[in-house]
C-alpha cells in the first residue's frame, strides 16, 4: 500500500484501544493522545524504530540521550521556532533534555510545552519537532513531530495516520478513530455512513476501497457532544492507470507556457508508475483531472492544465506514485516553508506566502510575465588575454545581501579596473546562507539574495559598466531537497537509488559533498545542458566556473587523489560535449573550470578552449611572507600550453586570505617586520604586481584590493565574514586599492601585458618579469626577502627607462648594473612612458643604480651623536659637489622631516632637530646625485 501524508503529521499516534500502548513501527507516542499546550505531556520514544542511519549510534546506550526539540505555531511550518533556553551547542548535552532509560531503547520525558519551550500566552502552539541525540551529537534520530492541539472537543483517525492513502483494489483498511472525550462518533464513507458508536472515546472498523481505479474516495469522522462537535478526515484512491499519450510537439520537461491560462507541465520519471499534478488548482489533492498522461516509453509524465489565471502566481507539486510530493525540478521559482520565513523585503519583498496546505517545498508558475527589458542586447565580452575577474559572495561584500545594492557598488567596482565579476553560486540552495555549493534548483536563483528581475537587472548594470558576469555553477553535486534526488532515494542505505537516473549511489571521487552527478548518464547529459541554455538565454550571463569539474568523472578512484586526478580519456570527453554545447549556444562564452588535474588534461582542454582556475596562493603567500617560492606556475608557458587559459589568482574564496597570513606569519629582520600593518600592505602591492603583470587571465577575491585581513576560518569555513567598507577610509589600504587598480589598467588597456613574448625569472628572492611587446618592453624587478639587496637588474636592454609608479626616467648604461631594493621594493619599467598614475603609492622614490658604488660611497655618511635626544649632526665627506636632500621617514615610510642643503665642499656637515619626535626607531635617508643613503635613527624616549 502506497501512503503519502499532505497535511497532518500523526506518527506519534498510531496507538490501539489503550492510549498507553504503542503500535509497531513508530518512534514517539504521546500520553494523553491529544496533548495541549498548557497540560503535562509524557513522549515515549522507541529508538529502534528510528530510520535514520544515525540512530544506530543510540542504540543499547542505558545513558547520554537528550532531547533535541523546538515548537512551531503552524501545522507544517517551521517546528523549531521556539526552543528552549540553553540549547544552543549541539557538541554538548543539554541537561533540561536529558532523557530517562525505560530498557529495550525506549526512552521518556515529561513536560508541559508551553512552559519548556518559553512560548508566551498569546501565542499558539501546533506542533513540536524532535528528535533525539548522544551527548555530543555524533549519533541521531530523524526528525519527528507531534501535533499539539486546542484545550477542545478534538477528533481524529488514529489508523490509518495519513490524510491520502493509495492502495491495491479490493484492500482492507483498518479504521481505529478517537475522539479526546467521550461523544456519539459516527464515520462515513463518501457521505454514507458505515459506522457508528454512542458514548465512546473510539471506534473501530474495516473499509473496503473496491475497485473504481483512480478516484478520490472520501472518509469523515464526526464526533459530538452535547455541546462541542468535531471531525477529521483522510482519502483514499485505488492506483490507477495513467493514460498513454504521446508529448505534444514543443513540449519539454518542465513548465511549457502556452497562453494567458493554459500550461503544459512535464515530468521526466522514468520506472515510476504515475504521477498527479498537486496545488492551489486542486486544494492539493490528486484527483483524476489531474492524473498526468504517461509517455509511450514510459519515462515522461505531461498534464495540460486550463483555466489558469493569467498572471498570477500559482504554487503546485508532483505526487509520484502516490509516496512522494516534489517541486518541478526545472522551476525558475520555489517556495520553502521553512527558509522563506526568514527572508525580509530587503531580500525579497512582496514573496507569495507559502500555501498552508502544502508540505515541502513548492514550485511556482506564473502566464503572462513581463520580460525584462534588457538594456544591452549585445554585449562585448573582454578578451581571455585581458580579463580580470573580481570573485565575490553576494552575502559578504553588502550588508543587505542583495543584487540592488550589490549594483549600486559597482561604481567602486569599475573604478578598480576589472572587467568581470564571478559570483558564487546563486542558485537555489539549502537555507538562506551558504557560499552555494549545495544546490537544490537548477533554474531558480536563491531568493536570499533578491528577485529574479533584480538579478537580471545587476547583469545589465555590469554590462553598461563593460564589466563581465560568470556565474559559479554547481553540477558535480546536489543537495538532498533536489527532486531527483529525492524521487530515486533509498531509504536503507540512506543515499541515492541504484535505478536514479541522476545521481551515482556513491561518489566517484574524494571530494564530493552531497549527492554526486553521474555525467556520463544521458538524463544528467541532457540536464547540463538544458541549466547552461537557460543561463546564457534568460540572464544573459557571459559564462561559468564549474565548480569541481574534476569530479565529471565515473572513472571510480575511491580517495585516492592521484589516481583521481590523473589523465581520464572520458572525463575529456565529456567536457568537450559540454563545451560544444555551451559555445553551441553562445560561441564567446567563457568555460572556467576548478580543475586541478595532471597537466596533460588541462593542456588539452585549454587548447579546445576552456580556461582553468590556477592556484597559485600557497606560493604567492609564501613569497609575500618573505620565504623562497617559485611562482612561475601561473605562467601558461611554463605549463607548456600554447594558449593564455590560466586564470592566475593569489586568493580564491577557498584559500587563506593573503592579508591575514602576512600579519600572523610575516617574517621580519631587524626594523623591518612583515606583521607590520603598512608593511604588509606594501608586500601585498608586491604580490599584486608580480600576479596581475603575468600575461594571461587573472581572478582576484573580494576586498583583496584593500588588504583583507580576516582569516578563511572566521566563524567557520563557510560562515559568514564581516563587510570591511570601512577599510576604504585607511590611506594606506587606499594605497593598495590604487596599486591594484593601475595594475588592472596596464593588464587590460596596454598591449604588451598581453604579448605572448615574455621571460619569467620568479624563482629566487628577487624575481623578474620581461615582456616584450610590439610597442614596449615592460620589466619588473622586486626583492622578496626582508633585507636590503643590491642584485643585478639585468635590464632587458640599455636606454632610456620609465619608473611607471615615479615617472622617473632612468638612464641604463650597463644591463648588467646592480639596483639597489629595499625590502619588498619592486620596479615596474617600461621603454615607453605612460600617463602617470597618482603619487607616493610606494613607499620608494628613486631608482639606484650602480647600487654597490652608492654603498661603498655612503660609508662617507656619519650621523652623530645616534641614539639621540634632541639632535644629531649629519657629516657628508666624498668629492660630490651639489644639491643633499636629507629626509627622516618612519617605520611604515611615512616622511616626517625634510632638510634641503647645498653640498660645495669636501665635508657638509647639518644639525637635525628630532626634538618633537617620540621615542623610537626612524629611519635617514640621504639623497645626492641621484644616489641615496639610508641610516638607522634611535630616537630616545624624553
Amino acid at each position: 500500500m502506497h501512503l503519502f501524508t499532505t497535511r497532518r503529521n500523526f506518527t506519534f499516534l498510531l496507538l490501539f484501544f489503550c492510549f498507553c500502548l504503542q503500535a509497531a513501527g513508530q518512534v514517539v507516542t504521546t500520553s494523553p493522545t491529544f496533548p495541549t499546550a498548557n497540560e503535562e505531556v509524557t513522549l515515549t520514544f522507541d529508538v529502534s524504530e528510528a530510520s535514520d542511519a544515525r540512530a544506530a549510534g543510540l542504540l543499547g546506550k542505558t545513558s547520554d540521550i537528550y532531547l533535541w526539540a523546538g515548537a512551531g505555531t503552524t501545522e507544517t511550518g517551521n517546528a523549531f521556532e521556539y526552543v528552549p533556553t540553553g540549547q544552543t551547542n549541539w557538541e554538548q548535552p543539554f541537561e533540561p533534555g536529558r532523557m530517562t532509560y525505560l530498557g529495550d531503547d525506549r526512552w521518556q520525558i515529561t513536560m508541559v510545552p508551553r512552559e519548556y519551550f518559553n512560548v508566551p500566552d498569546d501565542v499558539t502552539i501546533r506542533r513540536l519537532g524532535l528528535l533525539l541525540k548522544n551527548g555530543n551529537g555524533t549519533a541521531q534520530t530523524e526528525d519527528l513531530y507531534v501535533t499539539i492541539y486546542p484545550a477542545e472537543l478534538t477528533a481524529a483517525f488514529i489508523a490509518p495516520t495519513q490524510e491520502l492513502l493509495f492502495t491495491q483494489a479490493s484492500t482492507a483498511i483498518p479504521v481505529q478513530a478517537a475522539a479526546s472525550a467521550q461523544a456519539n462518533l459516527t464515520l462515513k464513507l463518501d457521505n454514507t455512513i458505515v459506522a457508528t458508536a454512542t458514548n465512546e472515546e473510539q471506534l473501530s472498523y474495516t473499509l473496503n476501497t473496491g475497485t473504481q481505479a483512480g478516484k478520490r474516495r472520501r472518509v469523515v469522522l464526526e464526533a459530538a457532544t452535547a455541546t462541542e462537535t468535531a471531525s477529521d478526515t483522510f482519502y483514499f484512491i485505488v492506483e490507477p492507470a495513467p493514460v498513454v499519450a504521446a508529448l505534444p510537439a514543443g513540449v519539454q520537461d518542465g513548465i511549457t507556457y502556452i497562453n494567458a491560462e493554459e500550461v503544459v507541465l512535464t515530468l521526466f520519471a522514468p520506472e515510476k508508475e504515475f504521477v498527479y499534478v498537486i496545488g492551489e488548482f486542486n486544494n492539493w489533492l490528486p484527483s483524476e483531472d489531474y492524473l498526468m498522461n504517461r509517455t509511450p516509453d514510459g519515462d515522461q509524465y505531461w498534464l495540460h492544465l486550463t483555466d489558469l489565471p493569467a498572471g498570477e502566481e500559482v504554487a503546485f507539486q508532483y505526487l509520484v506514485d502516490g509516496e512522494i510530493a516534489v517541486a518541478d525540478p526545472y522551476a525558475e521559482k520555489i517556495l520553502d516553508p521553512i527558509h522563506d520565513p526568514y527572508l525580509t523585503d530587503a531580500n525579497y519583498p512582496d514573496l507569495k506566502p507559502h500555501p498552508t496546505r502544502a508540505e515541502g517545498i513548492v514550485s511556482v508558475l506564473q502566464t503572462n510575465q513581463q520580460e525584462y527589458n534588457w538594456q544591452v542586447e549585445n554585449f562585448e565580452r573582454p578578451d581571455v588575454e585581458r580579463l580580470v575577474i573580481y570573485e565575490m559572495l553576494v552575502r559578504d561584500f553588502v550588508a543587505t545581501r542583495n543584487y540592488k545594492t550589490l549594483a549600486d557598488t559597482l561604481s567602486y567596482l569599475k573604478s578598480l579596473n576589472i572587467n568581470a565579476i564571478e559570483l558564487m553560486p546563486v542558485m537555489e540552495f539549502s537555507g538562506n546562507d551558504s557560499w552555494g555549493y549545495n544546490p537544490t534548483f537548477f533554474f531558480a536563483p536563491d531568493k536570499a539574495y533578491g528577485t529574479e528581475e533584480d538579478l537580471k537587472a545587476f547583469i545589465d548594470e555590469c554590462h553598461k559598466a563593460g564589466i563581465a558576469v560568470i556565474l559559479d555553477i554547481v553540477l558535480n553535486q546536489a543537495d538532498y531537497e533536489n527532486p531527483y534526488v529525492r524521487l530515486y532515494w533509498d531509504e536503507a542505505q540512506n543515499r541515492p537509488a541504484a535505478n536514479n537516473p541522476f545521481f551515482n549511489q556513491e561518489a566517484t571521487h574524494p571530494f564530493s559533498v552531497f549527492f554526486d552527478f553521474n555525467h556520463e548518464s544521458e538524463a544528467t547529459q541532457e540536464f547540463v545542458e538544458r541549466v547552461t541554455r537557460y543561463w546564457l538565454e534568460e540572464y544573459k550571463i557571459d559564462g561559468y566556473r564549474f565548480d569541481l569539474s574534476k569530479g565529471f568523472t565515473q572513472n571510480n578512484t575511491g580517495n585516492n587523489v592521484d589516481a583521481w586526478s590523473a589523465y581520464d580519456a572520458s572525463r575529456v570527453a565529456i567536457w568537450k560535449d559540454i563545451y560544444d554545447h555551451i559555445r553551441g549556444v553562445n560561441q564567446s562564452a567563457y568555460v572556467i573550470l576548478e580543475h586541478f588535474a595532471v597537466n596533460q588534461e588541462e593542456k588539452e582542454l585549454a587548447a579546445y578552449g576552456m580556461l582553468f582556475w590556477g592556484n597559485l596562493n600557497h606560493d604567492y603567500r609564501e613569497a609575500a611572507k618573505g620565504n623562497n617560492a617559485n611562482l612561475e606556475w601561473i605562467s601558461y608557458q611554463e605549463r607548456g600550453w600554447e594558449v593564455p587559459h590560466v586564470v592566475g589568482y593569489i586568493e580564491s574564496h577557498d584559500e587563506e586570505r593573503l592579508m591575514y597570513d602576512l600579519l600572523q606569519n610575516g617574517r621580519s629582520a631587524g626594523s623591518y617586520n612583515i606583521r607590520n600593518l603598512t608593511t604588509a600592505l606594501n608586500r601585498a602591492k608586491l604580490a599584486a604586481a608580480f600576479s596581475l603583470t603575468v600575461p594571461g587571465p587573472k581572478m582576484m577575491w573580494q576586498f583583496g584590493e584593500l588588504g583583507y585581513d580576516v582569516s578563511i576560518e572566521e566563524n567557520g569555513r563557510t560562515g559568514a565574514k564581516p563587510i570591511r567598507w570601512e577599510y576604504q577610509d585607511d590611506p594606506e589600504r587606499q594605497k593598495l586599492f590604487n596599486v591594484y587598480a593601475e595594475l588592472i589598467k596596464l593588464k587590460t588597456t596596454v598591449p604588451a601585458f598581453a604579448t605572448d613574448d615574455f621571460t619569467l625569472d620568479l624563482d629566487d628572492m628577487v624575481k623578474r618579469i620581461t615582456l616584450d611587446g610590439e610597442d614596449m618592453t615592460v620589466f619588473l624587478i622586486g626583492n622578496f626577502d626582508v633585507q636590503p639587496l643590491a642584485p643585478v637588474a639585468n635590464f632587458p636592454s640599455a636606454g632610456t627607462w620609465y619608473d611607471y609608479f615615479t615617472g622617473e626616467e632612468v638612464n641604463v648604461t650597463n644591463t648588467a648594473e646592480t639596483i639597489a631594493l629595499q625590502p619588498g621594493e619592486f620596479r615596474l619599467l617600461t621603454t615607453e612612458p605612460l600617463p602617470a598614475p597618482p603619487a607616493n603609492l610606494l613607499p620608494w622614490q628613486q631608482v639606484v643604480l650602480d647600487a654597490e658604488e652608492q654603498l661603498a660611497d655612503a660609508r662617507s655618511l656619519v650621523v652623530y651623536p645616534n641614539p639621540i635626544e634632541a639632535a644629531t649632526v649629519i657629516e657628508l665627506n666624498n668629492s660630490y659637489r651639489g644639491a643633499v636632500s636629507l629626509q627622516v621617514v618612519d617605520v611604515t615610510g611615512r616622511i616626517l622631516r625634510t632638510v634641503k642643503a647645498q653640498k660645495g665642499q669636501q665635508t657638509l656637515q647639518q644639525e637635525l632637530n628630532l626634538q618633537n619626535l617620540a621615542g623610537g626607531l626612524y629611519y635617514l635617508q640621504v639623497e645626492q646625485g641621484g644616489q641615496k643613503s639610508t641610516r638607522k635613527l634611535v630616537k630616545l624616549r624624553q
